[in-house]
């Protein structure tokens, strides 16, 4: 595990922190292994975290992913299995972004 800095919630104090081997240790607290469908939704989110400096909550994601990449990885089922119970909150913090405002 790096050397990080994390909130109680898990998520980086410091964004300028995340690199992909951060995002690979995060998602192994999460019990994830990243693969190619998490990394294309990683860079999506941190996309339209840079041109519109906020983090989609569940909804606004799926509507984002679908259109991007396709209505079939924007589903919540897909999302659950690659991201666990709380999907738009935890793709968030392996991405290196804030927590989703109104993800519990």
């Amino acid at each position: 595990m790096l050397n990080i800095e994390l909130d109680n919630e898990g998520f980086l104090v410091s964004p300028n922190q995340w690199d992909p081997s951060v995002a690979n240790d995060l998602a192994s607290l999460e019990g994830i292994k990243l693969n190619d469908e998490h990394w294309e939704i990683i860079d999506l989110l941190q996309k339209f975290y840079e041109e519109t400096d906020t983090v989609p909550e569940m909804r606004p994601l799926a509507n984002l992913i679908s259109k991007k990449l396709g209505k079939e990885k924007s589903k919540s089922i897909h999302l659950m299995l690659l991201f666990g119970g709380s999907p738009a909150k935890t793709a968030a913090k392996i991405s290196g972004l804030p927590k989703p405002s109104n993800c519990i």
